[in-house]
């Protein structure tokens, strides 16, 4: 029975991995930071795989974990050192692609107002309108009260609509 819960364990980790990168992604705004984060974050998961309440949400447990991480990381460096670098433009280089290259710069478009918001809005933004989380399972991640992720999302949802509405 140990081994069945240990395969299902890791085989629910690993269905999570897209989601959590995308999370990684909004909280540090960079392709191999995010790559990074998650990497740190799974470790995590796995070596404290005995903490996990079996029966409960993986994703919550796991966007907590990678929150905290994050939290450890920028912690740990400085504010100088901090970079933030737009992607490469041609990126899709041989995707002629109409639709997908509007989707892609929309895509674009929407990720550079969401790095604009203070990092506060921004999680409660990603968790609950890009991940899908109930505002009572966003608020645990965050370990905030629900009023405050309440008040962090409509302020943050509303500098992004501003933020998009200018670019336009």
């Amino acid at each position: 029975m140990e081994k069945e819960a240990k395969l299902s364990f890791e085989s629910d980790l690993t269905a999570l991995l897209p989601r959590l990168r995308r999370f990684a992604r909004s909280l540090t705004h960079d392709a191999a930071d995010a790559d990074d984060l998650t990497q740190v974050a799974v470790e995590r998961a796995l070596v404290a795989r005995a903490s996990f309440a079996a029966g409960t949400r993986m994703d919550s447990w796991m966007y907590r974990i990678m929150r905290n991480a994050w939290i450890d990381t920028s912690r740990a460096r400085t504010r100088a050192a901090q970079t933030f670098v737009a992607e490469e433009a041609g990126a899709a280089i041989g995707d002629d692609g109409d639709r997908a290259m509007e989707a892609r710069a929309e895509l674009d478009r929407v990720g550079r107002a969401m790095a604009t918001l203070p990092d506060e809005q921004r999680e409660a933004v990603a968790l609950v309108l890009v991940e899908g989380l109930a505002y009572k399972e966003a608020a645990a991640v965050l370990d905030i009260p629900m009023g405050t992720l309440t008040s962090r999302l409509v302020r943050g949802r509303a500098a992004l609509m501003e933020r998009l509405g200018k670019a336009a």
